[in-house]
């Protein structure tokens, strides 16, 4: 006999690159909160503690958040940040099911510098994108995918082409991510729906408001 898991509407509320200021947001009711990476400034413990009693503090039922390239904490001490981290389910690499619904997360993004979560572009990453499942209906990464909502100042993209092109392949109904403030926004592309849910501009201040969304 086959059994067939029926997924229910969720409303999700997703943010990103909060840098610690999270506590200035005026955050929308809904079943799942989305935090894509860059929750701390400095990347400490102590920094984790505070977030994390503010997300017990919010009201949505689930909440799911993964690492960014300012969280130096996750890299370094993932199991104490476990520890410290009750009010969520983070997800590195893996996936969590609500409602009928696959979330997926990964912290990764093109080196950039010597921040955390950073692998080289081509082979390193796409192995890491291999990992995606199938089933994936929302996909959460710390950057974004090549030629949606990554250009910077200067104009030129930053995002990950082998991102872009396992997207294509799995074809997810919603990527969330963040990284590069300046792509704050949301798009289609192929009928998947892009979301730059920075909530920081280029100069770090929290002007951009949590994106809303559905999957049902």
């Amino acid at each position: 006999m086959r059994f067939i898991t029926m997924k229910t509407k969720l409303t999700c509320v997703a943010i990103s690159d909060t840098h610690g200021m999270y506590n200035k947001l005026d955050l929308p009711d809904g079943d799942v909160l989305i935090h894509a990476g860059d929750i701390t400034r400095h990347g400490k413990l102590s920094e984790l503690v505070d977030f994390n009693d503010w997300l017990g503090e919010q009201p949505h039922q689930h909440k799911i958040i993964i690492a960014g390239n300012h969280d130096w904490c996750f890299e370094r001490q993932k199991q104490d940040c476990l520890k410290i981290l009750t009010n969520a389910v983070y997800l590195e690499d893996e996936s969590t099911t609500i409602a009928g619904h696959t979330f997926y997360g990964s912290p990764w993004q093109p080196r950039f510098q010597n921040w955390a979560f950073n692998l080289s572009r081509g082979k390193a990453l796409q192995e890491k994108w291999d990992m995606i499942t199938d089933n994936t209906d929302v996909l959460i990464t710390h950057g974004p995918a090549f030629g949606l909502l990554d250009t910077i100042h200067s104009g030129e993209h930053t995002g990950c082409e082998n991102l872009l092109f396992k997207i294509e392949e799995i074809k997810p109904r919603v990527h969330i991510f963040g990284h590069i403030h300046e792509g704050y926004g949301r798009v289609k592309h192929q009928g998947i729906e892009f979301i730059n849910a920075s909530v920081t501009n280029e100069r770090n201040k929290p002007v951009n408001p949590p994106i809303v969304f559905t999957v049902d």
